[in-house]
């Protein structure tokens, strides 16, 4: 059986996929889109290691190369516990993202093989610990703390799904949750992946599939009420990846469009882990509003010393977020926005 916390996460994965669908990467889905790297197992998606095999729930490939890079593909995990996640989770995606990177053996003959640089970001409902912090820091995994209030809506969608999707689990006696089957069927809900045919079932998981397919269509339109939310990943100079909440994506792009490279305000709302940081264009307040949490390190940094904090916090705008990028993908193709703090604005300060 599927503990509660284990069906949170499997929503927050399927969740984080389609707020950032349009954030700079594709899906991979299915074996036929990289027979080389990827393998079908048992109706989950696994890539290969040096070592071994290595399921992923939800991988993505970013449609640009960066310069001196091979192609960038990402994992992404997700975790809802109730507590803050612990190092052994950090330290698991960094062995399993070392192990891909190292998987490189020539193919027979003269033929080329393509390369990818893989990354992993791990995302929590609840934050992290400070090892877990520290580890994943030493180690280039990417943490990304979604227990802002920005999130709330989300998180309580997820909880109530959840809820229902165990009292079901329980109620028809499975003795394994049907995983494979409930990603499909919500990825088809979300337009998010291939019309894959769902596997068969017993007739007791039928009756189960029945109920649960109902709790999924509820979930799914719960999300697409929100559909002009999304979730946009601001890439900073600093070794953390900036979840960026907006509750009208049509404004931010509005104005991000004409502007692409536009100097912002920062502001920092609440005190230590509970604080929020709220990015607003400087020549334009009103025009849109990103929402987003710094790690907790960062905010036990800022929050430590009595009468410092003002001027800790001006510190790491100046160093970390004088340039925060954002990518999006659209029809025309990958677009990049620069949004730059600039600490002489004394407006800002």
């Amino acid at each position: 059986m599927a503990t509660r916390a284990m069906l949170r996460g499997y929503l927050l994965e399927e969740s984080l996929a389609w707020l950032l669908r349009e954030s700079g990467y594709r899906l991979l889905v299915s074996e036929a889109q990289d027979p080389v790297e990827l393998v079908a197992n048992g109706g989950t998606l696994r890539v290969k290691g040096r070592g071994a095999l290595h399921q992923v729930d939800v991988l993505g490939e970013f449609p640009f190369t960066p310069a001196f890079s091979l192609p960038v593909r990402l994992f992404l995990e997700a975790k809802f516990y109730r507590t803050p996640c612990r190092l052994e989770v950090v330290r698991n995606a960094h062995g399993v993202v070392h192990d891909v990177n190292e998987n490189f053996v020539m193919l027979p003959g003269s033929r080329p093989r393509r390369r990818f640089k893989y990354s992993y970001a791990l995302f929590s409902a609840n934050g992290f610990t400070p090892e877990a912090q520290d580890y994943a820091l030493a180690h280039q995994i990417s943490l990304v703390d979604l227990s802002g209030q920005s999130f709330e809506w989300l998180r309580a969608a997820i909880r109530g799904a959840a809820s229902d999707l165990y009292d079901a689990q329980t109620q028809y006696q499975l003795t394994s949750f049907p995983v494979a089957w409930m990603r499909t069927e919500l990825r088809r809900a979300l337009g998010t992946g291939a019309d894959d045919e769902l596997p068969s079932a017993t007739t007791s998981a039928q009756f189960f599939r029945s109920v649960a397919s109902a709790t999924l269509a509820d979930f799914a339109t719960a999300l697409h009420q929100q559909s002009e939310r999304e979730l946009l990943l601001g890439f900073p100079a600093a070794p953390f990846v900036l979840p960026l909440a907006t509750e009208d994506k049509k404004e931010f792009l509005a104005y991000a469009d004409l502007q692409p490279d536009h100097p912002v305000r920062i502001r920092r709302v609440g005190q230590a882990e509970a604080a929020e940081w709220m990015l607003t264009p400087r020549d334009a307040p009103d025009a849109y509003r990103l929402t987003f949490k710094l790690p907790d390190h960062v905010e036990t940094w800022i929050s430590d010393v009595a009468g410092k904090e003002r001027q800790r916090a001006q510190m790491i705008k100046e160093q970390f977020l004088a340039a925060v990028t954002v990518y999006r993908v659209n029809e025309q193709g990958v677009r990049s926005y620069l949004l730059r703090y600039e600490p002489s604005d004394l407006l800002n300060r």
